[in-house]
């Protein structure tokens, strides 16, 4: 490795010696049985170490074979994971198919989102992971496994959102279903007291809902309301709705930003790859001035954890540059946030000053401590491992999983050591 690799947001300085990009799985496969510690390296969207190596190898696969390969009669398409969800959609969409839903950026890979199990938004909608019906993986010994929903059952479950800590996922089977069209509504000045009076229409009001604030006043700034084109159901939009008024022209998520970037808006029907996403896939949505962290909390939890976050607005606000409601459906995937509960999501973009934001996550930390939180794995958080193993029941399985897959720890790196196997760090881990 020459000069320093950073992540996108450029917070993060990867610290691996070595960094590789082989070409066939052959070389992927002498490379792993080779390693004392190696990780996978997908786009970078990460916002810390979790992906890192330090003094080990990091390895690219995006010069591996993986071009999708649909399978119609099984309803499914196997992918390369350093395939990037935008790339996928277009191929997936012209062929009539589509994902059950997207994350706000095209631009991440299907393998590291879905290990981190990364979302996008709506009622009925699991995270990007549940539509993982089989993963391909490198392990320690360089051979090739493989694990499906329908063979494997509760194993597969646990292997989904493996943090990177089982292997190296070389190809990944996702559902697909017929491809859909979507309208996009953006609604300005949601009053606060609507929201608490309306939250179950508001969020079920789209396919894909989702609310962003500043938290500098008693206001939603925008509500983008994401809805399958021809789809019946209760919500028809209007000029006004609830107290809030219709954008009259698209909208960036951030006020005063140009919404050139970002996907079109104001009821124009478009492909499901096209509206979904918040940012278009030939646009980079920002310049990586920014660092983000996100909690998710149960859905019964919801109201009254918004309320106790609005009543350190003025702790939270002058870090921020914009934070995002969204919700997520239950599913079954162990270190999933969303295992067998639903939940609404609060995401926060902030300022790029980690001083700042680590003494403002003490304070939102500590606030949701009593409503079971759980953070998104690939964002800045600061819980520590007892309070994370309080939230995941299923980690004694995933450490007994790890451990059958990896004994040495050869896949463990600092980050996942730290959180979820303190007290019990194979000796090649690193510290």
């Amino acid at each position: 490795m020459t000069g320093r690799l950073l992540n996108w947001a450029g917070n993060i300085t990867y610290g691996a010696a070595r960094f590789h990009r082989p070409g066939s799985m052959e070389q992927l496969q002498e490379l792993v049985a080779g390693s004392d510690a190696v990780r996978a390296l997908g786009t970078r969207h990460s916002f810390n170490e979790i992906a890192d190596r330090p003094g080990g190898d990091l390895v690219s696969l995006e010069g591996l074979p993986g071009g999708p390969e649909l399978d119609p009669a099984r309803g499914t398409v196997t992918v390369g994971a350093g395939v990037r969800y935008g790339e996928l959609s277009r191929y997936l969409h012209g062929a009539g198919y589509a994902l059950h839903n997207l994350g706000s950026l095209p631009h991440i890979s299907v393998a590291g989102a879905c290990a981190t199990a990364t979302h996008g938004s709506g009622d009925a909608n699991g995270n990007l992971a549940t539509a993982v019906s089989g993963l391909e993986l490198v392990t320690a010994d360089g051979e090739v496994t493989f694990l499906s929903r329908e063979r494997d059952g509760d194993r597969f479950a646990g292997a989904v959102v493996g943090l990177g800590a089982l292997g190296v996922v070389t190809r990944v089977v996702l559902d697909v279903v017929p491809a859909f069209e979507v309208r996009q509504h953006v609604y300005e000045n949601l009053p606060w007291a609507r929201l608490e009076e309306h939250f179950e229409e508001i969020t079920s009001a789209g396919y894909s809902v989702s609310m962003f604030t500043g938290w500098d006043g008693p206001v939603i700034d925008q509500v983008w309301v994401k809805r399958r084109d021809g789809e019946p159901g209760p919500w028809e939009p209007v000029s006004r709705w609830l107290d809030a008024t219709a954008a009259p022209a698209d909208r960036h998520p951030l006020p005063g930003l140009s919404a050139v970037n970002c996907t079109a808006q104001l009821g124009v029907p478009g492909p499901w790859y096209d509206r979904l996403p918040h940012f278009r896939l030939d646009f980079t949505p920002s310049s990586g001035e920014e660092l983000q962290s996100e909690y998710l909390l149960p859905r019964r939890h919801a109201l009254t954890a918004l309320r106790a976050l609005d009543g350190v607005r003025d702790v939270v606000s002058p870090v921020l540059q914009v934070s995002e409601i969204r919700t997520v459906a239950a599913d079954e995937l162990w270190l999933s946030p969303s295992y067998r509960q639903d939940v609404v999501a609060v995401h926060f973009t902030w300022k790029k000053d980690w001083p700042a934001v680590r003494r403002v996550l003490t304070v939102i930390e500590d606030l949701l401590e009593p409503f079971e939180a759980r953070p998104h794995w690939g964002k800045l958080f600061l819980m520590g491992p007892e309070r994370l193993a309080s939230r995941y029941d299923r980690l004694p399985d995933f450490r007994r999983l790890a451990a059958d897959l990896d004994p040495t720890g050869k896949f463990r790196n600092p980050f996942v050591n730290d959180r979820l196997f303190a007290g019990d760090s194979p000796s090649s881990v690193s510290r």
